[in-house]
């Protein structure tokens, strides 16, 4: 089975518990995903654009989460 198939079965559902590792190496850790609400993430959705980006939350509620985060730059958690 091909890794883009695989990857593709890993769907992100909002509210799933994800494991970060993009490009801010502090925010590395367990968040909950959710869809980017910001405008531009919201519009680039309406019109079709293929990437999806999430904004990440802290599931205790402690932090402030990422915002526009790409992907590529999280895995589903195996917790969930």
């Amino acid at each position: 089975m091909s890794d883009t198939l695989i990857r593709s079965l890993d769907l992100i559902e909002p509210g799933a518990l994800v494991v970060y590792h993009g490009s801010i190496p502090s925010l590395h850790g367990l968040w909950l995903a959710i869809p980017c609400p910001c405008r531009v993430c919201v519009a680039m959705d309406v019109i079709g654009l293929a990437e999806s980006r999430f904004a990440l939350a802290d599931p205790w509620g402690e932090l402030p989460g990422p915002m526009h985060v790409r992907r590529v730059s999280i895995t589903r958690s195996v917790a969930s």
